[in-house]
Protein backbone atom coordinates (compact mmCIF):
# COMPACT_ATOMS: atom_id res chain seq x y z
CA UNK A 1 0.00 0.00 0.00
CA UNK A 2 1.01 3.51 -0.92
CA UNK A 3 2.33 5.95 1.92
CA UNK A 4 0.41 9.01 2.15
CA UNK A 5 1.38 12.50 2.10
CA UNK A 6 0.88 14.24 5.15
CA UNK A 7 -1.75 17.20 4.70
CA UNK A 8 -1.65 20.70 4.16
CA UNK A 9 -4.50 22.21 5.40
CA UNK A 10 -4.44 24.85 2.57
CA UNK A 11 -7.44 26.82 3.60
CA UNK A 12 -6.43 27.56 7.20
CA UNK A 13 -4.85 30.82 5.67
CA UNK A 14 -8.27 32.34 4.36
CA UNK A 15 -11.70 32.84 6.01
CA UNK A 16 -14.03 29.57 5.84
CA UNK A 17 -16.89 31.48 4.59
CA UNK A 18 -14.97 32.16 1.51
CA UNK A 19 -14.82 28.35 0.87
CA UNK A 20 -17.39 28.24 -1.39
CA UNK A 21 -15.30 29.11 -4.45
CA UNK A 22 -12.98 26.16 -3.88
CA UNK A 23 -15.98 23.93 -5.50
CA UNK A 24 -14.43 25.06 -8.73
CA UNK A 25 -11.76 23.38 -10.36
CA UNK A 26 -10.06 24.41 -13.00
CA UNK A 27 -10.14 21.68 -16.09
CA UNK A 28 -8.08 23.83 -17.61
CA UNK A 29 -4.83 24.27 -15.45
CA UNK A 30 -2.55 21.97 -16.56
CA UNK A 31 -2.98 24.19 -20.52
CA UNK A 32 0.71 26.07 -21.59
CA UNK A 33 0.58 28.88 -22.50
CA UNK A 34 -2.16 29.10 -19.77
CA UNK A 35 -5.41 30.78 -20.70
CA UNK A 36 -5.73 34.10 -20.19
CA UNK A 37 -9.19 35.80 -18.83
CA UNK A 38 -10.71 37.58 -21.43
CA UNK A 39 -10.77 41.34 -21.97
CA UNK A 40 -14.52 43.15 -21.42
CA UNK A 41 -14.74 46.44 -22.87
CA UNK A 42 -17.69 47.64 -20.13
CA UNK A 43 -18.64 46.33 -16.88
CA UNK A 44 -22.38 45.92 -19.18
CA UNK A 45 -20.50 43.50 -20.93
CA UNK A 46 -18.93 41.72 -18.17
CA UNK A 47 -22.46 41.78 -16.42
CA UNK A 48 -23.18 39.83 -19.12
CA UNK A 49 -21.07 37.28 -20.04
CA UNK A 50 -21.15 36.67 -16.18
CA UNK A 51 -24.95 35.69 -16.56
CA UNK A 52 -24.42 33.79 -19.58
CA UNK A 53 -22.49 31.50 -17.48
CA UNK A 54 -25.19 31.02 -14.41
CA UNK A 55 -27.79 30.49 -17.01
CA UNK A 56 -25.76 27.80 -19.01
CA UNK A 57 -25.71 26.40 -15.40
CA UNK A 58 -29.56 26.70 -14.99
CA UNK A 59 -29.81 24.21 -18.74
CA UNK A 60 -27.39 21.62 -17.41
CA UNK A 61 -29.58 19.58 -15.18
CA UNK A 62 -33.59 19.66 -16.79
CA UNK A 63 -32.92 17.01 -19.30
CA UNK A 64 -32.81 14.71 -16.00
CA UNK A 65 -35.77 15.00 -14.03
CA UNK A 66 -37.80 16.35 -17.00
CA UNK A 67 -37.82 12.42 -18.34
CA UNK A 68 -38.35 11.47 -14.93
CA UNK A 69 -41.70 12.65 -14.16
CA UNK A 70 -43.01 11.65 -17.95
CA UNK A 71 -41.62 8.52 -17.94
CA UNK A 72 -44.84 6.60 -17.22
CA UNK A 73 -45.83 7.94 -19.94
CA UNK A 74 -43.26 7.64 -22.56
CA UNK A 75 -43.26 3.86 -21.55
CA UNK A 76 -46.93 3.76 -22.31
CA UNK A 77 -46.99 5.57 -25.79
CA UNK A 78 -43.78 4.26 -26.92
CA UNK A 79 -44.06 0.17 -25.62
CA UNK A 80 -40.51 0.39 -24.04
CA UNK A 81 -39.95 -2.01 -21.64
CA UNK A 82 -38.79 -1.52 -17.81
CA UNK A 83 -35.20 -2.30 -19.50
CA UNK A 84 -35.54 -0.23 -21.95
CA UNK A 85 -37.01 2.72 -19.91
CA UNK A 86 -34.12 1.92 -17.41
CA UNK A 87 -31.34 2.28 -20.15
CA UNK A 88 -32.90 5.67 -20.87
CA UNK A 89 -32.64 7.08 -17.93
CA UNK A 90 -29.36 5.77 -17.43
CA UNK A 91 -28.05 6.56 -20.79
CA UNK A 92 -27.29 10.27 -20.12
CA UNK A 93 -25.41 9.74 -16.37
CA UNK A 94 -23.03 7.23 -18.46
CA UNK A 95 -22.42 9.97 -20.96
CA UNK A 96 -21.06 12.08 -18.09
CA UNK A 97 -18.63 9.43 -17.78
CA UNK A 98 -17.92 8.24 -20.72
CA UNK A 99 -17.07 12.47 -22.30
CA UNK A 100 -15.77 14.05 -19.55
CA UNK A 101 -11.88 13.39 -20.19
CA UNK A 102 -12.51 14.99 -23.53
CA UNK A 103 -13.48 18.44 -22.16
CA UNK A 104 -9.80 19.72 -21.72
CA UNK A 105 -8.27 18.82 -24.84
CA UNK A 106 -11.75 20.29 -26.25
CA UNK A 107 -11.01 23.48 -24.69
CA UNK A 108 -6.71 23.88 -25.35
CA UNK A 109 -7.38 23.19 -29.21
CA UNK A 110 -10.58 25.64 -29.34
CA UNK A 111 -10.96 27.95 -26.25
CA UNK A 112 -12.86 27.33 -23.30
CA UNK A 113 -15.49 29.75 -24.26
CA UNK A 114 -15.85 28.48 -28.14
CA UNK A 115 -16.59 25.09 -26.59
CA UNK A 116 -18.85 25.70 -24.26
CA UNK A 117 -20.86 27.29 -26.85
CA UNK A 118 -20.66 24.62 -28.87
CA UNK A 119 -21.75 21.86 -26.14
CA UNK A 120 -24.65 24.24 -25.11
CA UNK A 121 -25.98 24.21 -28.99
CA UNK A 122 -25.63 19.99 -29.02
CA UNK A 123 -27.78 20.32 -26.04
CA UNK A 124 -30.55 22.11 -27.30
CA UNK A 125 -30.65 20.35 -30.20
CA UNK A 126 -30.45 16.83 -28.07
CA UNK A 127 -33.43 18.09 -25.93
CA UNK A 128 -35.23 19.06 -28.76
CA UNK A 129 -35.24 16.08 -30.87
CA UNK A 130 -36.07 14.10 -27.48
CA UNK A 131 -39.73 15.83 -28.66
CA UNK A 132 -39.85 13.99 -32.39
CA UNK A 133 -42.22 11.42 -31.91
CA UNK A 134 -39.52 8.33 -32.76
CA UNK A 135 -38.01 6.18 -30.03
CA UNK A 136 -34.35 5.96 -31.25
CA UNK A 137 -34.43 9.91 -31.61
CA UNK A 138 -35.09 9.77 -28.09
CA UNK A 139 -32.32 8.10 -27.20
CA UNK A 140 -29.99 9.72 -29.52
CA UNK A 141 -31.24 13.01 -28.31
CA UNK A 142 -30.63 12.34 -24.32
CA UNK A 143 -27.31 11.04 -25.59
CA UNK A 144 -26.17 14.32 -27.35
CA UNK A 145 -27.55 16.24 -24.59
CA UNK A 146 -25.75 14.04 -21.85
CA UNK A 147 -22.55 14.54 -24.10
CA UNK A 148 -22.73 18.13 -24.44
CA UNK A 149 -23.58 18.19 -20.23
CA UNK A 150 -20.27 16.20 -19.48
CA UNK A 151 -18.53 18.91 -21.41
CA UNK A 152 -20.05 21.90 -20.07
CA UNK A 153 -19.76 20.28 -16.53
CA UNK A 154 -15.77 20.20 -16.45
CA UNK A 155 -15.46 23.26 -18.46
CA UNK A 156 -17.83 25.66 -16.77
CA UNK A 157 -16.38 25.83 -13.36
CA UNK A 158 -13.12 26.51 -14.71
CA UNK A 159 -14.24 29.67 -16.70
CA UNK A 160 -16.06 30.67 -13.74
CA UNK A 161 -13.48 30.75 -11.80
CA UNK A 162 -11.24 32.39 -13.96
CA UNK A 163 -12.72 34.89 -15.68
CA UNK A 164 -14.60 36.25 -11.95
CA UNK A 165 -11.76 35.48 -9.73
CA UNK A 166 -12.74 38.40 -7.44
CA UNK A 167 -16.21 37.48 -7.18
CA UNK A 168 -15.33 33.59 -6.99
CA UNK A 169 -17.72 32.78 -3.90
CA UNK A 170 -20.42 34.55 -5.13
CA UNK A 171 -20.15 33.28 -8.87
CA UNK A 172 -20.20 29.56 -6.52
CA UNK A 173 -23.49 30.29 -5.36
CA UNK A 174 -24.73 31.61 -8.30
CA UNK A 175 -23.63 28.77 -10.20
CA UNK A 176 -24.72 25.97 -7.47
CA UNK A 177 -28.27 27.98 -7.62
CA UNK A 178 -29.18 27.74 -11.20
CA UNK A 179 -27.75 23.99 -10.99
CA UNK A 180 -30.26 23.03 -9.01
CA UNK A 181 -33.00 26.03 -9.89
CA UNK A 182 -33.25 23.93 -13.58
CA UNK A 183 -33.43 20.67 -12.17
CA UNK A 184 -36.09 22.04 -9.66
CA UNK A 185 -37.91 23.71 -12.48
CA UNK A 186 -38.05 20.88 -14.63
CA UNK A 187 -38.93 18.41 -11.88
CA UNK A 188 -42.16 21.07 -11.09
CA UNK A 189 -43.22 22.51 -14.68
CA UNK A 190 -43.25 19.79 -16.62
CA UNK A 191 -45.82 18.03 -16.28
CA UNK A 192 -48.26 21.09 -15.98
CA UNK A 193 -46.70 21.98 -19.42
CA UNK A 194 -47.62 18.44 -20.71
CA UNK A 195 -51.10 19.38 -19.70
CA UNK A 196 -50.68 23.20 -21.78
CA UNK A 197 -48.90 21.79 -24.70
CA UNK A 198 -50.67 18.14 -25.07
CA UNK A 199 -48.19 15.63 -25.51
CA UNK A 200 -45.38 14.50 -23.16
CA UNK A 201 -43.15 15.23 -26.37
CA UNK A 202 -43.97 18.52 -26.61
CA UNK A 203 -42.97 19.01 -22.63
CA UNK A 204 -39.74 17.32 -23.25
CA UNK A 205 -38.65 19.42 -26.20
CA UNK A 206 -39.98 22.79 -24.20
CA UNK A 207 -36.68 22.66 -22.09
CA UNK A 208 -34.68 22.97 -25.33
CA UNK A 209 -35.93 26.78 -25.80
CA UNK A 210 -33.92 27.93 -22.91
CA UNK A 211 -30.92 26.17 -24.26
CA UNK A 212 -31.72 28.02 -27.58
CA UNK A 213 -32.25 31.88 -25.64
CA UNK A 214 -29.03 31.37 -24.09
CA UNK A 215 -27.33 30.36 -27.32
CA UNK A 216 -28.16 33.38 -28.55
CA UNK A 217 -26.96 35.71 -26.38
CA UNK A 218 -23.73 33.41 -25.23
CA UNK A 219 -22.51 32.68 -29.24
CA UNK A 220 -21.82 36.09 -30.19
CA UNK A 221 -19.91 36.70 -26.88
CA UNK A 222 -17.79 33.27 -27.38
CA UNK A 223 -16.87 34.61 -30.74
CA UNK A 224 -15.56 37.66 -29.90
CA UNK A 225 -13.25 36.01 -27.31
CA UNK A 226 -10.08 35.41 -28.45
CA UNK A 227 -8.61 32.11 -28.05
CA UNK A 228 -4.78 30.48 -28.71
CA UNK A 229 -4.19 27.34 -29.16
CA UNK A 230 -2.28 25.09 -26.24
CA UNK A 231 -1.17 22.30 -25.45
CA UNK A 232 -1.12 19.92 -21.64
CA UNK A 233 2.24 20.86 -20.00
CA UNK A 234 2.19 19.24 -16.80
CA UNK A 235 1.36 15.29 -15.88
CA UNK A 236 0.45 13.94 -12.62
CA UNK A 237 2.28 10.57 -12.12
CA UNK A 238 0.59 7.95 -9.32
CA UNK A 239 -3.07 8.95 -8.83
CA UNK A 240 -4.24 5.82 -10.46
CA UNK A 241 -2.88 3.76 -8.09
CA UNK A 242 -3.18 5.82 -4.69
CA UNK A 243 -5.91 4.25 -2.59
CA UNK A 244 -7.49 7.20 -1.12
CA UNK A 245 -7.49 8.70 -5.11
CA UNK A 246 -9.87 5.74 -5.39
CA UNK A 247 -11.87 6.34 -1.91
CA UNK A 248 -12.37 9.86 -3.34
CA UNK A 249 -13.81 8.55 -6.69
CA UNK A 250 -16.21 5.68 -5.17
CA UNK A 251 -17.47 8.56 -3.00
CA UNK A 252 -18.34 10.86 -5.91
CA UNK A 253 -19.69 7.93 -8.07
CA UNK A 254 -21.18 6.24 -5.24
CA UNK A 255 -23.30 10.01 -4.30
CA UNK A 256 -23.89 10.89 -7.60
CA UNK A 257 -25.83 6.95 -7.77
CA UNK A 258 -27.92 7.75 -5.49
CA UNK A 259 -28.84 11.09 -6.78
CA UNK A 260 -29.34 10.04 -10.52
CA UNK A 261 -31.56 7.06 -8.52
CA UNK A 262 -33.96 9.99 -7.31
CA UNK A 263 -33.81 11.82 -10.42
CA UNK A 264 -35.06 8.83 -12.63
CA UNK A 265 -37.09 7.16 -10.60
CA UNK A 266 -38.14 9.32 -7.83
CA UNK A 267 -41.13 10.87 -9.18
CA UNK A 268 -42.60 7.06 -10.72
CA UNK A 269 -41.95 5.83 -7.63
CA UNK A 270 -43.95 8.51 -5.87
CA UNK A 271 -47.11 8.30 -8.30
CA UNK A 272 -47.03 4.23 -7.89
CA UNK A 273 -47.44 5.14 -4.07
CA UNK A 274 -51.10 6.92 -5.16
CA UNK A 275 -49.85 10.51 -5.84
CA UNK A 276 -51.05 13.21 -8.35
CA UNK A 277 -48.40 12.84 -11.43
CA UNK A 278 -48.03 16.78 -10.61
CA UNK A 279 -47.56 16.11 -7.05
CA UNK A 280 -44.91 13.82 -7.60
CA UNK A 281 -42.96 16.11 -9.47
CA UNK A 282 -43.70 18.75 -7.11
CA UNK A 283 -42.20 16.57 -4.27
CA UNK A 284 -39.19 16.12 -6.52
CA UNK A 285 -38.74 19.83 -7.36
CA UNK A 286 -39.72 20.47 -3.17
CA UNK A 287 -36.54 17.75 -2.24
CA UNK A 288 -33.88 19.64 -5.15
CA UNK A 289 -34.56 23.30 -3.77
CA UNK A 290 -33.55 22.40 -0.32
CA UNK A 291 -30.02 21.01 -2.06
CA UNK A 292 -29.27 24.76 -2.63
CA UNK A 293 -29.25 25.16 0.87
CA UNK A 294 -26.22 22.34 2.41
CA UNK A 295 -24.79 22.79 -0.98
CA UNK A 296 -24.53 26.05 0.09
CA UNK A 297 -23.21 25.74 3.67
CA UNK A 298 -21.17 22.43 3.56
CA UNK A 299 -18.31 23.84 2.25
CA UNK A 300 -17.48 26.89 5.11
CA UNK A 301 -18.48 23.46 7.89
CA UNK A 302 -16.04 21.21 5.46
CA UNK A 303 -12.67 23.72 6.15
CA UNK A 304 -13.51 24.44 9.60
CA UNK A 305 -13.58 20.79 10.40
CA UNK A 306 -10.47 18.82 11.79
CA UNK A 307 -11.22 16.43 8.87
CA UNK A 308 -14.50 15.44 6.70
CA UNK A 309 -15.28 12.11 7.77
CA UNK A 310 -17.98 12.79 10.27
CA UNK A 311 -19.58 15.34 8.00
CA UNK A 312 -19.64 12.73 4.69
CA UNK A 313 -21.54 9.97 7.03
CA UNK A 314 -23.62 12.19 8.36
CA UNK A 315 -25.06 13.17 4.73
CA UNK A 316 -25.15 10.03 3.31
CA UNK A 317 -27.28 8.97 6.07
CA UNK A 318 -29.92 11.71 5.63
CA UNK A 319 -29.63 11.08 1.63
CA UNK A 320 -30.78 7.26 2.14
CA UNK A 321 -32.86 7.40 4.70
CA UNK A 322 -34.63 10.53 3.09
CA UNK A 323 -35.26 8.46 -0.11
CA UNK A 324 -36.16 4.99 2.11
CA UNK A 325 -38.50 7.09 3.65
CA UNK A 326 -40.15 8.74 0.60
CA UNK A 327 -40.21 4.82 -0.22
CA UNK A 328 -42.17 3.34 2.91
CA UNK A 329 -43.22 5.94 5.38
CA UNK A 330 -47.09 6.74 5.51
CA UNK A 331 -47.48 9.62 2.76
CA UNK A 332 -48.35 12.47 4.99
CA UNK A 333 -44.80 12.40 5.88
CA UNK A 334 -43.18 12.44 2.35
CA UNK A 335 -42.68 16.49 2.66
CA UNK A 336 -40.53 15.48 5.97
CA UNK A 337 -38.27 12.69 4.05
CA UNK A 338 -38.13 14.55 0.69
CA UNK A 339 -36.62 17.54 2.43
CA UNK A 340 -34.26 15.44 4.87
CA UNK A 341 -33.05 13.69 1.51
CA UNK A 342 -32.38 16.90 -0.24
CA UNK A 343 -30.19 18.42 2.88
CA UNK A 344 -28.33 15.27 2.65
CA UNK A 345 -27.62 15.36 -1.46
CA UNK A 346 -27.25 18.92 -1.56
CA UNK A 347 -24.25 18.16 1.24
CA UNK A 348 -23.09 15.43 -0.94
CA UNK A 349 -22.64 17.26 -3.93
CA UNK A 350 -21.06 20.00 -2.48
CA UNK A 351 -18.69 17.47 -0.11
CA UNK A 352 -17.78 15.16 -3.24
CA UNK A 353 -16.11 18.39 -4.63
CA UNK A 354 -15.14 19.48 -1.68
CA UNK A 355 -13.03 16.17 -0.76
CA UNK A 356 -11.56 16.44 -4.46
CA UNK A 357 -9.88 19.57 -3.66
CA UNK A 358 -8.74 19.21 0.20
CA UNK A 359 -7.07 15.66 -1.18
CA UNK A 360 -4.97 17.51 -3.74
CA UNK A 361 -1.71 18.90 -2.50
CA UNK A 362 -2.10 21.61 -5.32
CA UNK A 363 -4.05 22.29 -8.40
CA UNK A 364 -2.66 20.47 -10.78
CA UNK A 365 -3.64 16.89 -8.85
CA UNK A 366 -7.12 18.51 -8.02
CA UNK A 367 -8.15 18.83 -12.12
CA UNK A 368 -6.69 15.34 -12.05
CA UNK A 369 -8.02 13.83 -9.04
CA UNK A 370 -11.54 15.67 -10.46
CA UNK A 371 -10.97 13.97 -14.02
CA UNK A 372 -10.51 10.57 -12.08
CA UNK A 373 -13.44 10.69 -9.99
CA UNK A 374 -15.83 12.17 -12.82
CA UNK A 375 -14.91 9.64 -15.52
CA UNK A 376 -14.61 6.36 -13.30
CA UNK A 377 -17.87 7.71 -11.05
CA UNK A 378 -20.14 8.59 -13.10
CA UNK A 379 -19.81 5.64 -14.93
CA UNK A 380 -20.15 3.37 -11.43
CA UNK A 381 -23.32 6.40 -11.29
CA UNK A 382 -25.21 5.39 -14.40
CA UNK A 383 -25.00 1.41 -12.58
CA UNK A 384 -27.36 3.48 -9.80
CA UNK A 385 -30.47 3.98 -11.52
CA UNK A 386 -30.46 1.31 -14.02
CA UNK A 387 -30.47 -1.32 -11.45
CA UNK A 388 -33.02 0.56 -9.45
CA UNK A 389 -35.64 0.63 -12.98
CA UNK A 390 -34.47 -3.19 -13.66
CA UNK A 391 -35.50 -4.34 -9.78
CA UNK A 392 -38.91 -2.53 -10.79
CA UNK A 393 -39.30 -4.71 -14.10
CA UNK A 394 -37.95 -7.61 -12.33
CA UNK A 395 -40.18 -7.63 -8.83
CA UNK A 396 -43.08 -5.79 -10.01
CA UNK A 397 -42.42 -2.90 -7.64
CA UNK A 398 -40.33 -0.16 -6.09
CA UNK A 399 -40.29 -1.83 -2.84
CA UNK A 400 -36.92 -4.59 -3.64
CA UNK A 401 -35.13 -1.48 -4.54
CA UNK A 402 -34.48 -0.56 -1.09
CA UNK A 403 -32.23 -2.87 -0.91
CA UNK A 404 -29.84 -1.53 -3.59
CA UNK A 405 -30.27 1.97 -2.09
CA UNK A 406 -28.86 0.55 1.25
CA UNK A 407 -26.40 -0.94 -0.37
CA UNK A 408 -25.34 2.18 -2.14
CA UNK A 409 -25.52 4.02 1.13
CA UNK A 410 -23.62 1.57 3.05
CA UNK A 411 -20.76 1.96 0.15
CA UNK A 412 -20.68 5.41 -0.11
CA UNK A 413 -20.27 5.87 3.48
CA UNK A 414 -17.58 4.14 3.75
CA UNK A 415 -15.87 5.45 0.80
CA UNK A 416 -16.79 8.84 2.42
CA UNK A 417 -15.43 8.28 5.89
CA UNK A 418 -12.10 6.91 3.74
CA UNK A 419 -12.11 10.58 1.50
CA UNK A 420 -12.43 12.00 4.68
CA UNK A 421 -9.59 11.56 5.86
CA UNK A 422 -6.56 14.67 6.58
CA UNK A 423 -4.50 13.14 4.17
CA UNK A 424 -3.33 14.16 0.95
CA UNK A 425 -3.67 11.94 -1.89
CA UNK A 426 0.14 10.33 -2.90
CA UNK A 427 0.98 11.07 -6.01
CA UNK A 428 3.75 13.33 -8.11
CA UNK A 429 3.59 16.56 -10.15
CA UNK A 430 5.97 16.59 -12.83
CA UNK A 431 6.61 19.96 -14.85
CA UNK A 432 6.61 20.38 -17.95
CA UNK A 433 10.12 19.85 -19.78
CA UNK A 434 12.47 19.38 -16.91
CA UNK A 435 11.20 15.40 -15.27
CA UNK A 436 10.79 17.21 -11.94
CA UNK A 437 8.12 17.41 -9.11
Amino acid sequence: MTAQTPYFDASSSQDATGALDQQLIDAEVDSLPPPAPPKFGSTAARLLFAVSLVLIAFNLRPIFPSLSVVLPEVIRDTGLSTVGASLLTTLPVLCLGVFAPFAPGLAQRYGAEKTLAGALLLLALGTALRGVDTVWLLFFGTFAAGAAIAVSNVLLPGVVKRDFPEHAAIMTGLYTMALCGGSAAAAGLTLPMEHVLGSWQAALAAWAVPAFVVLLIFFPQALRLKSQSAHKGFRVEGLWRDRLAWQVTLFTGLQSALAYCVFGWLAPMLRERGFEPTVAGGIVSLSVMVQVVTCLGIPSLAVRCRDQRGVNVALVFCATVGLLGMMFAPTWSVLFWAAMQGIGQGGLIAAAMMVIVLRASDSHVAAHLSGMAQGVGYVLAAVGPLLFGLIRGWTGSFDAAALLVVAIGLGAGLAGAGAGRKLHVDVRTVEPGSGKS
